[in-house]
């Protein structure tokens, strides 16, 4: 794994995360326990603070960067699909799940429990209510989550927050 300081900023990661070999995380990163990185994702805290909650999942080749100064949160519980990115999101609550190729803007406040869609836009301070999903571009209200959901999407957090922990032992280079 790549974990880099920048300037006096180091990353602090959480007992059992895991980062994949081919991912960065640079400066002032703060990732929870039991979360998951995954291959080719940059987290970028290099003159902004990104701070990720426990048992959060980021997926392959996924974004994450902050501006200067400035702060984006993660709760715990979040999943980011692959190839999304998140620029200097002001808030992202527990239990998102962040689309595949999903884009969420600066300033923009995600509720717990929303959804946002594969390849659907956040826009610069849109704030999507809690359990609520979102589709397109802008991202819009087309429904919102009920129970089952919850339990279902719930099943699939912890097989990654179970990767976390599971791939430092059976995950091997054969090269």
């Amino acid at each position: 794994m790549a974990i880099y300081s920048f300037d006096d900023k180091r990353p602090q990661i959480g007992k059992g995360s895991y980062i994949h070999p081919t991912a960065d995380v640079i400066g002032d990163v703060r990732l929870g326990e039991n979360t998951f990185v995954g291959a080719g994702a940059v987290v970028r805290g290099d003159y902004g603070t990104i701070i990720v909650g426990d048992n959060c999942s980021i997926e392959e080749n996924c974004t994450i960067h902050a501006r200067p100064g400035e702060v984006c949160t993660l709760g715990d519980w979040v999943t980011v699909g692959h190839a999304a990115v998140i620029h200097n999101a002001k808030k992202i609550g527990d239990y998102v799940v962040l689309g595949m190729g999903s884009i969420t803007s600066d300033y923009s406040e995600i509720g717990e429990w929303a959804v946002v869609a594969e390849g659907a836009v956040v826009r610069n301070s849109q704030k999507i209510p809690p359990e609520t999903i979102v589709v397109g571009i802008p991202a819009r209200e087309v429904g919102k989550i009920d129970e089952a959901f919850k339990k279902q999407w719930t099943i699939f957090k912890r097989n990654y927050v179970d990767l976390a922990n599971t791939y430092p032992q059976r995950m091997k280079r054969i090269d």
